[in-house]
């Protein structure tokens, strides 16, 4: 804690008091004494005239705290606060002065032995100060001391007008070789000369630099006679005790980089000035770094004209990339809107065919709704380049669009028999047709009654040489969920595998011999490995050869050659 030692020469004036005596000397002290060595470090100059505004925080290199932190704003500038025992918020300079002038606008703290002071300070302890007791509202105090010598009649107190705590007021100190000023609020109230100072040697005359800080002299801590000489005990709960300090002028009156003393006598005569500028007024005389704006316009006009002709190029550039993107997209989607547009209009057509032949669209949908759809089944892996499938355990998965393979009539024929559908067998080249009988009479006594049959009673007339299925058109077989033998009975009057009436071809076989057809028994143990013709919907009929079928008398059979087709004179779409 930074405390002036002409608060305890006032004390010690007043109480006379060894202890206190001995409080002041611990707390005015030096890190290197001059008058006793030469080896000192040498204090760096100020050198200058400026005007510190404490609205804000100061630079590193101008002022430091030294006890508390002090904060700053820019309506009251900094502000020294106390707000419990032991707090005395201080900032010094990290530069001297030898020699000027210094201007304080402060307001000093309000409280019951609060202590307001602005110090100045040399190495070998010249001081000068400045002194607000927080119980004397109307009066300032000013001191002096040579070489850290303790004199008790150098302190005096001056009025202030308004006050010293309800205002900021002016308190300067100007300060030569030759005379040592004190104003207030622009009117001198005390001059100091050499030869009034113990001829000159308790003169203040060496470089120092300033303190500015609050203590609470009535401190319950000290001494009696220091808290009797501040007003009285200080109660911290009254606070917080504030100080400000709005701003400082200080004027240099040497010039230089640094101050060191020649010699260990501590006169002004001794004081040796380094040339150069110091840190501090490097510091300040720094230019702030440039702004943006200050860039701009340290440009010259050409490096102006051209970044305004590549801003608007770039402008100009970036509408016509928008343009051309909105202009793309629009297309794009009108495009798009034709698309389905057609499609609309398509639909619609084959929903006016469906309704002009009678049918009900809904018709084709399986039980659970959906339809058979050969790019869904191609996609889920269902069909191959000749052949597909449709998974008898998913029904789910039943989409065929039985209307655009047969047509509105073989819609009509599949509305007409109830809409059921199972799924369908793998067609594809070399597949067994899903049929009861061969394609072809068996023999020339042909007896038309078969095809009203049963299934079950058209496997027995042909001692089971028939395929597992009924005789229906392999587009439209049972449910899956009924038996063979079982099927609805509208499945089974089917007079013809075709989709035309049966025809001479179809009834009378070859006039080959009698091997593959007739009542023979199948060789084959199994008889769904019985040899049965090709049926496929990729391919066309059965492999060429002379004819098809036994026909008794001599017919040309089921199939007239090899240009003609599986059932026969082309009939088969």
């Amino acid at each position: 804690m930074v405390v002036s030692r002409s608060f305890f020469t006032s004390a010690l004036v007043l109480l006379a008091s060894t202890n206190l005596y001995q409080h002041v000397a611990a707390q005015v002290t030096t890190d290197c004494q001059p008058l006793n060595t030469t080896d000192c470090p040498a204090n760096p100059a100020f050198a200058m005239d400026y005007n510190f505004n404490f609205n804000a925080t100061p630079s590193a290199t101008t002022w430091e705290p030294t006890v508390n932190p002090v904060t700053y704003d820019s309506s009251n500038g900094a502000t020294f606060t106390i707000n419990k025992q032991g707090d005395s918020p201080t900032i010094r300079s990290k530069f001297y002065i030898f020699f000027g002038r210094v201007e304080i606008w402060m307001k000093a703290a309000a409280g019951t032995g609060i202590i307001s002071s602005v110090m100045f300070l040399s190495d070998d302890l010249d001081e000068i100060d400045w002194e607000f007791m927080g119980g004397n509202h109307t009066h300032a105090e000013t001191n002096y001391f040579g070489k850290g010598v303790q004199d008790f009649h150098n302190a005096i107190y001056y009025p202030v007008n308004g006050g010293i705590i309800d205002d900021f007021h002016n308190y300067t100190t100007m300060w030569t070789k030759d005379a040592l000023q004190f104003y207030i609020d622009g009117q001198l109230v005390r001059t100091l000369l050499p030869a009034d100072a113990n001829n000159t040697l308790y003169y203040p005359q060496t470089p120092m630099r300033i303190s500015m800080g609050i203590w609470a002299g009535g401190d319950p801590t000290l001494p009696k006679g220091t808290r009797e000489w501040a007003g009285g005990d200080t109660d911290y709960s009254q606070g917080p005790f504030t100080m400000q300090v709005r701003s400082a002028h200080v004027e240099d009156f040497s010039s230089g980089k640094e101050y060191s003393y020649g010699d260990k006598t501590g006169s002004w005569q001794s004081i040796r000035i380094v040339s150069g500028n110091s840190t501090v007024h490097d510091e300040i005389t720094a230019p702030p770094p440039e702004t943006i704006s200050d860039k701009w316009n340290n440009l010259p006009q050409t490096s102006k004209t051209a970044i305004y002709a590549s801003a608007a190029g770039a402008g100009g550039l970036l509408i016509i990339l928008m343009a051309f993107y909105c202009i793309r997209q629009r297309r794009r989607g009108a495009k798009e809107a034709r698309i389905a547009d057609a499609k609309y209009q398509q639909e619609q057509r084959e929903l006016a065919a469906f309704k002009a032949a009678g049918v009900d669209p809904d018709s084709f949908a399986s039980e659970t709704g959906a339809e058979y759809n050969a790019k869904e089944m191609a996609r889920e892996g269902l069909t191959s380049n000749n052949s597909y499938s449709v998974p008898s355990q998913s029904p789910t998965n039943e989409k065929w669009q039985g209307a655009s393979t047969f047509g509105a009539a073989g819609a009509a024929a599949a509305a007409a028999a109830g809409g059921a559908r199972s799924p369908m067998p793998l067609l594809h080249d070399g597949a067994q047709s899903p049929r009861i009988t061969s394609p072809a009479p068996q023999n020339s006594n042909y007896d038309r009654s078969m095809y009203n049959a049963s299934p079950a009673n058209a496997r027995s007339l042909h001692d089971g040489a028939g395929s597992p299925a009924p005789l229906i058109s392999p587009m439209r077989s049972g449910s899956p969920a009924v038996p063979p033998q079982q099927r609805p009975q509208q499945f089974q009057p089917q007079p013809t595998r075709s989709f035309s009436n049966p025809t001479a071809q179809m009834r009378v076989g070859s006039a080959g011999p009698q091997q593959g057809y007739g009542m023979q028994p199948l060789q084959n143990p199994n008889p769904m490995m019985a040899q049965q013709p090709h049926r496929s919907f990729t391919t066309g009929g059965y492999p060429p050869q002379a004819g098809g079928g036994n026909g008794a008398n001599g017919g040309a059979g089921y199939g007239n050659g090899p240009s003609d087709q599986y059932w026969g004179n082309n009939n088969y779409r």
